[in-house]
């Protein structure tokens, strides 16, 4: 006869119950883990949060699919940054929270800085549109969690079942230990995305400088008119024509270029 012996929290080591607690704790690690592993420099920022969506499915327990959102909370029109999702009926969900509705969970979660559950959001009245519209499409429970850094909320990551009252407070307290390193890893995404973006704007700058200079150079030559002043014109035609300023300036240039060629060779 086999002897069954307590574990740290006094429940039978070979019962269901610690055997899933164990199962559980693994997968937590694992997708800690995982997250751990990213290189943020070697992956977009929609591919890092790909990644991170598919990581919390694993690391969730009941989760059929999760996804990511960096969202500026200040904001209600333009409320989203960037999301992914790790599957196509999550997708569908986020379309209906973030661009029709503008109601969810995810929302919710990201406001008021703390998770949020159901377990059945067809009937779910905090959320009276979007509950039952999602419910329509077979999804039931939903798990949210803020993505918090010194306590400002930076987006949320967002968990799914089709089936009812799927996320117990387990759940939540594993998803709660995985949003945290989440967190961190999607806001250094987010730091180095801004970075490279920025980078490219100085480039682009930098590169149009010398014609923009140019195209001063020759409407002070035309009009007598101070840098100042020759600036300010290529701003003015630039905001009249909706054309960007090294596009005007390109242009001046090139048809100043043209009418001295044209001086040269009039034939």
């Amino acid at each position: 006869m086999t002897e069954l012996t307590e574990d740290a929290d006094g429940l039978p080591s070979g019962s269901l119950s610690a055997q899933q607690a164990s199962a559980d704790a693994a997968d937590l690690r694992a997708g800690i883990d995982e997250l751990a592993g990213l290189v943020a420099g070697s992956l977009g920022l929609s591919e890092l949060l790909a990644a991170v969506s598919t990581f919390a499915v694993r690391a969730i327990p009941g989760a059929d699919g999760a996804g990511v959102a960096l969202l500026r909370v200040d904001r209600v029109e333009n409320l989203v940054e960037a999301l992914a999702a790790s599957a196509p009926f999550v997708a569908e969900i986020d379309e209906i929270q973030y661009v029709t509705l503008k109601e969810g969970p995810c929302i919710t979660a990201a406001l008021e800085r703390r998770t949020v559950r159901s377990g059945s959001l067809g009937g779910e009245k905090m959320w009276p549109r979007f509950g039952p519209r999602v419910g329509r499409l077979g999804v039931h429970s939903a798990l949210s969690l803020p993505l918090l850094l010194s306590g400002q909320a930076i987006g949320a990551i967002n968990v799914y079942a089709h089936g009812k009252d799927v996320f117990d407070e387990h759940a939540a307290e594993l998803g709660e230990l995985f949003a945290k390193p989440a967190a961190v890893a999607v806001h250094n995404a987010q730091v180095l995305a801004h970075a490279l973006a920025l980078a490219a704007q100085l480039q682009t700058a930098l590169s149009t400088r010398p014609v923009i200079d140019q195209a001063i150079g020759l409407i002070r030559g035309r009009s007598g008119r101070s840098a100042e002043e020759a600036f300010t014109q290529l701003r003015a035609i630039s905001q009249a024509e909706h054309r960007k300023l090294a596009d005007v300036a390109q242009h001046i240039v090139d048809e100043a270029a043209r009418r001295a060629r044209a001086r040269r060779d009039p034939t």
